[in-house]
């Protein structure tokens, strides 16, 4: 019996650090990082006292970094979006419904006008700066993108294949049933290079979508578990998501202060 007690106590107390050390606030009242107070507004409870602190304070250092900012960061519209929700509300902290909403009006939006335009196809050329990436500094060795040809191919496609794939994602933008087997994935290149993202399913389950720099681009597919993969700018990227539901993802945005 005291076996079995000191094995769940060893389990509780486990629990709890690991708790602790993926989210641990203790300090949150010191702290000078916008970033961090945000993800504290957003996590805390809504009763927590800290809030009516911490909410007008991270408020007036967001106010205080738009006045001073260089005219051409970019962080300044990230900030402007997040100080006009702490207006409203009492965290940037989003509902499913919201975000699917935000992408909904981007991708109509932006489909919309492709279509009544027939936009032209678009090519990419890759510029000497993108079209090198050093793989060893010290021995000065590079290699040529060998991405800018598959980009090129992905990003060329007929007007009666534009048209199906705008026709899709639309429907899949205004279908709310949750039995559906699709849905539709948003990614927001915020860097300066053209990319693929790759996304691998289970089996033969596999998807490419090419995103010019700072644009963004949809794809519709099979819910499930996926590997995301993508070079940025030579940076190597890897994440692994449950697509469930809508979902919205930004690459290549600028480092959090």
């Amino acid at each position: 019996m005291k076996k079995l007690v000191l094995l769940f106590s060893l389990l509780f107390f486990s629990t709890l650090f690991s708790q602790k050390r993926m989210k641990n606030y203790d300090h949150i009242m010191s702290s000078k990082n916008i970033y961090e107070i945000n993800a504290f507004l957003r996590d805390a409870h809504p009763d927590d006292p800290r809030r009516s602190v911490l909410k007008p304070r991270v408020m007036e250092m967001m106010r205080e970094y738009i006045k001073n900012a260089h005219p051409a960061d970019q962080k300044v519209k990230e900030m402007q979006e997040m100080l006009a929700m702490l207006k409203k509300r009492p965290s940037t902290k989003i509902t499913f419904d919201e975000m699917n909403a935000i992408i909904k009006q981007k991708q109509i939006a932006k489909y919309k006008a492709e279509l009544e335009a027939k936009q032209a196809l678009t090519n990419y050329t890759p510029s000497s700066a993108q079209n090198t990436f050093v793989v060893n500094a010290s021995a000065a060795a590079a290699i040529p993108d060998a991405e800018a040809e598959e980009f090129n191919m992905l990003m060329t496609v007929s007007p009666i294949e534009h048209k199906n794939k705008t026709v899709k994602i639309l429907n899949s933008l205004f279908d709310n049933d949750p039995s559906s087997k699709e849905c539709i994935v948003l990614i927001e290149n915020k860097s300066d290079c053209n990319i693929i993202v790759r996304m691998e399913g289970i089996g033969n389950i596999k998807y490419r979508l090419a995103v010019p720099a700072h644009d963004n681009s949809s794809i519709v597919v099979d819910k499930g578990d996926y590997l995301f993969t993508s070079l940025v700018c030579g940076a190597q990227y890897a994440s692994q998501k449950t697509i469930q539901k809508a979902l919205m993802v930004a690459l290549g945005g600028p480092p959090a202060p």
